[in-house]
């Protein structure tokens, strides 16, 4: 957004994106033995699915935007200020009902606008204090390996995937995801985990903030 792709581009490739490098991550996370597959199942069940529908739709953009930069400046303030990691507070039990509309939810978003949904379900995750950091990180490129294929899918039907010239953003994006999940995986602390999120987060709601006051 911030180069001026095209919205069909710029969905269909960071789609793409998304499936290269959330399958390194999660490699990682696991190998690593962050992962759970029992706590990642309720929130995959119902958000394939939903991702796939969301990405049949198409909704007005503007004011969606504005809407959402809002909650991710929210989430973003929260995440940077907070010191204190769920590891250390003791993790709260999250019902496979809510975790299974949790993810219902969040993927017929991710299928919308083109994103995988790791997004919103990390940093809902770890402000529910459901889940460790770590265990967050795993599950969350599993949820997004699974919906970005849903919602790629969901656009193919649809036929408007376009990608343009991906092979060099493919490249840094292989060699990035491999750097950066080793080192979230092996070498990172929680708290910092924590507080890169909240700079991701914030670039988001400023590319969302753009996207509105160009529409």
């Amino acid at each position: 957004s911030f180069f001026a792709f095209t919205p069909a581009v710029m969905s269909s490739t960071a789609l793409l994106l998304n499936i290269l490098v959330a399958g390194v991550g999660l490699v990682s996370f696991v190998r690593a033995g962050h992962f759970s597959l029992r706590m990642a199942l309720p929130f995959i069940l119902l958000s394939i699915p939903a991702a796939f529908v969301g990405g049949l739709a198409t909704i007005p953009d503007r004011f969606y935007f504005l809407f959402l930069a809002i909650v991710l400046l929210f989430t973003s303030y929260r995440l940077g200020f907070d010191s204190t990691s769920s590891d250390q507070r003791g993790l709260k039990h999250l019902s496979r009902l809510w975790a299974i509309v949790l993810g219902g939810g969040i993927g017929v978003v991710s299928g919308v606008i083109g994103v995988g949904g790791g997004i919103f379900l990390s940093p809902l995750l770890i402000l529910m204090n459901v889940a460790s950091t770590k265990q967050t990180a795993a599950l969350s490129a599993l949820f997004i390996l699974v919906n970005s294929i849903a919602g790629l899918a969901g656009r193919a039907a649809r036929g408007v995937i376009e990608t343009g010239d991906l092979f060099p953003l493919a490249v840094v994006a292989f060699v990035g995801g491999l750097v950066g999940s080793y080192a979230g995986a092996n070498k990172f602390s929680s708290v910092l985990l924590r507080r890169l999120l909240a700079v991701v987060l914030l670039i988001a709601a400023v590319k969302l903030i753009i996207q509105f006051a160009a529409s």
